[in-house]
């Protein structure tokens, strides 16, 4: 008769076969990226169509992505995401909310300066753990620390210019984050790498 001490214990491991979601994120950030920079570059005009971007596919794509990447066991990827999923509902809910007669806009550039410098502490943050992920990440995150604080000491000091350069640091962010997520679905696809994205 067998004891407890003597039953073998089987361990069943699980295989994780769903999908990567990390370019549906990177994909959702980067497009709604560029087409906000195109605005505060001068290109076009602050319309629904960025907003809806800004509510549907930056803001709730991103965050389904982080709870995908939340499944899969990846901090870094879960904050991410749905931190900047959230980001840019907050940034629509800015501009809409006053509209609807929800709150009151800020009045001065003060309240959106230190909104967007905490989002660019918080990519600061986030940048650190890119050192040990991939260099097409580093820009993404590197670019975004830079547009945030760009666009933060545009409203403090009220120089429209910052906010015009600041958009096109804003293109460049969001053209690397679409290119992170073309690697990895093409070099997931092709199972070789297609697109470099100098991982670690």
């Amino acid at each position: 008769m067998q004891t407890q001490d003597t039953i073998r214990q089987d361990t069943i491991k699980i295989a994780d076969t769903t999908a990567n979601p990390a370019p549906l994120g990177l994909m959702a950030f980067g497009m709604t990226t560029v087409l906000l920079n195109l605005h505060n570059a001068g290109f076009i005009a602050m319309d629904t169509m960025i907003l809806a971007m800004g509510i549907f596919y930056g803001g709730i794509a991103q965050i389904i992505a982080g709870i995908m990447e939340w499944k899969k066991h990846n901090t870094f990827g879960t904050v991410a995401f749905i931190s900047y999923g959230f980001f840019w509902l907050t940034l629509v809910g800015l501009i809409v909310m006053p509209k609807m007669n929800v709150g009151v806009a800020p009045t001065d550039g003060h309240a959106l300066g230190a909104y967007l410098a905490l989002w660019g502490v918080f990519t600061a943050i986030l940048f650190v753990p890119t050192l040990r992920i991939s260099r097409a990440l580093q820009v993404v995150f590197a670019t975004l620390v830079i547009l945030f604080f760009m666009l933060a000491a545009a409203e403090l000091t009220g120089h429209a210019a910052i906010a015009t350069y600041a958009g096109y640091v804003g293109i460049v962010c969001g053209l690397s984050a679409m290119y992170a997520a073309m690697g990895q679905i093409w070099n997931e696809m092709f199972k070789r790498e297609v697109a470099p994205l100098g991982a670690i």
